[in-house]
Protein backbone atom coordinates (compact mmCIF):
# COMPACT_ATOMS: atom_id res chain seq x y z
CA UNK A 1 0.00 0.00 0.00
CA UNK A 2 2.74 2.34 -0.30
CA UNK A 3 3.94 2.55 3.29
CA UNK A 4 7.80 1.89 4.11
CA UNK A 5 10.47 3.53 4.83
CA UNK A 6 12.87 2.39 1.97
CA UNK A 7 13.54 5.08 -0.23
CA UNK A 8 11.36 7.51 1.42
CA UNK A 9 13.40 10.45 1.04
CA UNK A 10 13.64 10.26 -3.01
CA UNK A 11 9.94 9.24 -3.20
CA UNK A 12 8.93 12.58 -1.47
CA UNK A 13 11.43 14.21 -3.11
CA UNK A 14 11.74 13.72 -6.75
CA UNK A 15 7.60 12.89 -7.80
CA UNK A 16 7.21 16.64 -6.37
CA UNK A 17 10.06 18.21 -8.55
CA UNK A 18 8.41 16.67 -11.28
CA UNK A 19 5.43 18.24 -10.73
CA UNK A 20 6.69 21.28 -10.21
CA UNK A 21 8.72 21.10 -13.43
CA UNK A 22 5.57 20.83 -14.87
CA UNK A 23 4.14 23.80 -13.79
CA UNK A 24 7.04 26.03 -14.06
CA UNK A 25 4.66 28.26 -16.27
CA UNK A 26 1.91 28.55 -13.36
CA UNK A 27 4.59 28.98 -10.78
CA UNK A 28 5.92 31.89 -12.82
CA UNK A 29 2.68 33.04 -13.37
CA UNK A 30 1.90 33.47 -9.50
CA UNK A 31 5.37 34.47 -9.05
CA UNK A 32 4.73 37.89 -11.62
CA UNK A 33 1.14 38.59 -10.04
CA UNK A 34 2.09 37.99 -6.57
CA UNK A 35 2.30 41.64 -4.99
CA UNK A 36 5.58 40.65 -2.77
CA UNK A 37 9.17 39.39 -3.46
CA UNK A 38 10.84 36.47 -2.96
CA UNK A 39 12.25 37.69 0.27
CA UNK A 40 8.50 38.55 1.82
CA UNK A 41 6.59 35.25 0.20
CA UNK A 42 9.21 33.18 1.74
CA UNK A 43 8.73 35.07 5.62
CA UNK A 44 5.08 34.33 4.83
CA UNK A 45 5.36 30.45 4.08
CA UNK A 46 8.11 30.21 6.57
CA UNK A 47 6.16 31.92 9.11
CA UNK A 48 4.89 29.54 12.39
CA UNK A 49 1.63 32.08 12.26
CA UNK A 50 0.78 31.34 9.05
CA UNK A 51 0.94 27.43 9.25
CA UNK A 52 -1.05 27.74 12.61
CA UNK A 53 -3.86 29.52 10.60
CA UNK A 54 -3.85 27.15 7.91
CA UNK A 55 -3.51 24.39 10.57
CA UNK A 56 -7.28 25.92 11.74
CA UNK A 57 -8.57 26.15 8.29
CA UNK A 58 -10.90 23.21 7.36
CA UNK A 59 -11.18 24.45 3.71
CA UNK A 60 -7.31 23.93 4.01
CA UNK A 61 -7.10 20.99 5.67
CA UNK A 62 -9.67 19.38 3.06
CA UNK A 63 -7.79 20.62 0.29
CA UNK A 64 -4.41 19.83 1.03
CA UNK A 65 -4.52 17.03 3.48
CA UNK A 66 -7.59 15.13 3.98
CA UNK A 67 -8.49 15.10 0.35
CA UNK A 68 -4.98 14.07 -1.11
CA UNK A 69 -4.90 11.86 1.89
CA UNK A 70 -7.90 9.65 1.67
CA UNK A 71 -7.88 9.93 -2.70
CA UNK A 72 -4.22 8.61 -2.95
CA UNK A 73 -4.83 6.04 -0.01
CA UNK A 74 -8.27 4.51 -1.83
CA UNK A 75 -7.88 5.04 -5.95
CA UNK A 76 -4.11 4.38 -6.11
CA UNK A 77 -3.08 2.21 -2.62
CA UNK A 78 -6.07 0.35 -1.95
CA UNK A 79 -7.32 0.05 -5.54
CA UNK A 80 -4.29 -0.25 -7.79
CA UNK A 81 -3.00 -3.81 -5.67
CA UNK A 82 -6.59 -5.49 -6.73
CA UNK A 83 -6.60 -4.42 -10.00
CA UNK A 84 -3.53 -5.04 -11.51
CA UNK A 85 -3.53 -8.63 -10.92
CA UNK A 86 -6.39 -8.92 -12.63
CA UNK A 87 -5.77 -6.40 -15.87
CA UNK A 88 -2.00 -6.01 -15.58
CA UNK A 89 -0.58 -2.77 -14.79
CA UNK A 90 -0.69 -0.65 -17.82
CA UNK A 91 -4.75 -0.61 -18.07
CA UNK A 92 -4.78 -1.08 -14.25
CA UNK A 93 -3.21 2.44 -14.46
CA UNK A 94 -6.00 4.04 -16.85
CA UNK A 95 -8.71 2.10 -15.25
CA UNK A 96 -8.15 3.33 -11.41
CA UNK A 97 -8.75 7.30 -12.87
CA UNK A 98 -11.66 6.87 -14.10
CA UNK A 99 -13.12 5.69 -10.68
CA UNK A 100 -11.36 8.78 -9.45
CA UNK A 101 -12.76 10.82 -12.14
CA UNK A 102 -16.38 9.78 -11.29
CA UNK A 103 -16.01 10.11 -7.59
CA UNK A 104 -15.62 14.08 -8.10
CA UNK A 105 -19.10 14.40 -9.94
CA UNK A 106 -20.83 15.28 -6.43
CA UNK A 107 -19.89 18.85 -7.67
CA UNK A 108 -22.78 18.55 -10.47
CA UNK A 109 -25.15 17.94 -7.61
CA UNK A 110 -23.78 20.64 -5.62
CA UNK A 111 -24.10 23.19 -8.60
CA UNK A 112 -27.39 22.15 -9.42
CA UNK A 113 -28.75 22.82 -5.90
CA UNK A 114 -27.64 25.93 -5.83
CA UNK A 115 -28.11 26.61 -9.14
CA UNK A 116 -24.82 28.25 -9.82
CA UNK A 117 -24.76 28.14 -13.71
CA UNK A 118 -26.99 26.66 -16.38
CA UNK A 119 -27.63 22.96 -16.82
CA UNK A 120 -25.26 22.88 -19.75
CA UNK A 121 -22.81 24.64 -18.59
CA UNK A 122 -22.49 22.89 -15.18
CA UNK A 123 -22.41 19.19 -16.96
CA UNK A 124 -19.76 20.76 -19.78
CA UNK A 125 -17.80 21.49 -16.40
CA UNK A 126 -18.14 18.26 -15.62
CA UNK A 127 -16.68 16.86 -18.25
CA UNK A 128 -13.78 18.63 -18.37
CA UNK A 129 -13.08 18.19 -14.63
CA UNK A 130 -13.96 14.11 -15.23
CA UNK A 131 -10.85 14.81 -18.33
CA UNK A 132 -8.11 16.22 -16.22
CA UNK A 133 -9.02 14.65 -12.89
CA UNK A 134 -8.40 10.84 -15.05
CA UNK A 135 -5.40 12.19 -16.45
CA UNK A 136 -3.69 13.09 -12.50
CA UNK A 137 -4.95 10.02 -11.66
CA UNK A 138 -2.95 8.05 -14.04
CA UNK A 139 0.09 10.26 -13.69
CA UNK A 140 -0.57 9.62 -9.78
CA UNK A 141 -1.10 5.84 -10.50
CA UNK A 142 2.26 5.73 -12.68
CA UNK A 143 4.27 7.60 -9.88
CA UNK A 144 3.06 5.10 -6.81
CA UNK A 145 3.67 1.93 -8.90
CA UNK A 146 7.12 3.37 -10.31
CA UNK A 147 8.02 4.51 -6.92
CA UNK A 148 6.34 1.92 -4.70
CA UNK A 149 5.33 4.43 -1.97
CA UNK A 150 2.20 6.68 -1.30
CA UNK A 151 3.88 9.72 -0.30
CA UNK A 152 5.03 11.39 -3.74
CA UNK A 153 1.25 11.20 -5.03
CA UNK A 154 0.09 12.72 -1.78
CA UNK A 155 2.32 15.53 -2.01
CA UNK A 156 1.84 15.89 -5.83
CA UNK A 157 -1.90 16.21 -5.19
CA UNK A 158 -1.74 18.03 -2.39
CA UNK A 159 0.53 20.47 -4.85
CA UNK A 160 -1.48 20.73 -7.66
CA UNK A 161 -4.82 21.43 -5.47
CA UNK A 162 -3.22 24.30 -4.32
CA UNK A 163 -1.84 25.32 -7.52
CA UNK A 164 -5.37 24.59 -9.45
CA UNK A 165 -5.94 24.06 -13.20
CA UNK A 166 -3.37 26.18 -15.02
CA UNK A 167 -4.81 29.75 -16.50
CA UNK A 168 -3.92 29.41 -19.82
CA UNK A 169 -5.93 32.20 -21.21
CA UNK A 170 -5.09 34.37 -18.61
CA UNK A 171 -1.11 33.92 -19.29
CA UNK A 172 -2.29 34.52 -23.02
CA UNK A 173 -3.30 37.86 -21.93
CA UNK A 174 -0.55 38.66 -19.39
CA UNK A 175 1.43 41.33 -20.12
CA UNK A 176 4.64 39.42 -19.63
CA UNK A 177 3.43 36.62 -22.08
CA UNK A 178 6.01 35.60 -24.05
CA UNK A 179 7.91 34.55 -21.34
CA UNK A 180 5.09 33.27 -19.16
CA UNK A 181 4.48 30.88 -22.67
CA UNK A 182 8.08 29.79 -22.96
CA UNK A 183 7.87 29.04 -19.41
CA UNK A 184 4.88 27.14 -19.83
CA UNK A 185 6.70 25.15 -23.11
CA UNK A 186 9.75 24.76 -20.98
CA UNK A 187 8.04 22.96 -18.47
CA UNK A 188 5.87 20.35 -20.78
CA UNK A 189 9.22 19.68 -22.42
CA UNK A 190 11.57 19.11 -18.95
CA UNK A 191 8.74 17.22 -17.39
CA UNK A 192 8.74 14.37 -20.68
CA UNK A 193 12.27 14.04 -20.53
CA UNK A 194 12.82 13.97 -16.90
CA UNK A 195 9.55 11.53 -16.11
CA UNK A 196 11.32 8.32 -16.72
CA UNK A 197 14.62 8.77 -14.93
CA UNK A 198 13.23 10.64 -11.84
CA UNK A 199 10.62 7.43 -11.44
CA UNK A 200 13.25 5.31 -12.19
CA UNK A 201 12.46 2.30 -9.92
CA UNK A 202 16.12 1.83 -8.94
CA UNK A 203 15.99 5.10 -7.18
CA UNK A 204 13.49 3.96 -4.76
CA UNK A 205 14.27 -0.23 -3.84
CA UNK A 206 12.23 -2.70 -4.51
CA UNK A 207 8.42 -2.33 -5.43
CA UNK A 208 5.60 -4.27 -3.68
CA UNK A 209 3.25 -4.35 -6.59
CA UNK A 210 5.67 -4.91 -8.90
CA UNK A 211 6.91 -7.70 -6.67
CA UNK A 212 3.50 -9.31 -6.16
CA UNK A 213 2.75 -9.37 -9.76
CA UNK A 214 6.23 -11.39 -10.15
CA UNK A 215 5.02 -14.21 -7.95
CA UNK A 216 1.90 -14.23 -9.73
CA UNK A 217 3.55 -14.92 -12.83
CA UNK A 218 2.89 -11.42 -14.28
CA UNK A 219 5.59 -9.32 -15.07
CA UNK A 220 5.08 -5.64 -16.62
CA UNK A 221 8.55 -4.79 -17.89
CA UNK A 222 7.93 -1.38 -18.35
CA UNK A 223 6.58 0.21 -15.49
CA UNK A 224 8.51 -2.02 -12.94
CA UNK A 225 12.02 -1.41 -14.71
Amino acid sequence: MGFRLEGIFPAALLPLLLTMILFLGPLMQLSLDCPCDLADGLKVVLAPRSWARCLTDMRWLRNQVIAPLTEELVFRACMLPMLAPCMGLGPAVFTCPLFFGVAHFHHIIEQLRFRQSSVGSIFLSAAFQFSYTAVFGAYTAFLFIRTGHLIGPVLCHSFCNYMGFPAVCAALEHPQRRPLLAGYALGVGLFLLLLQPLTNPKLYGSLPLCVLLERAGDSEALLCS
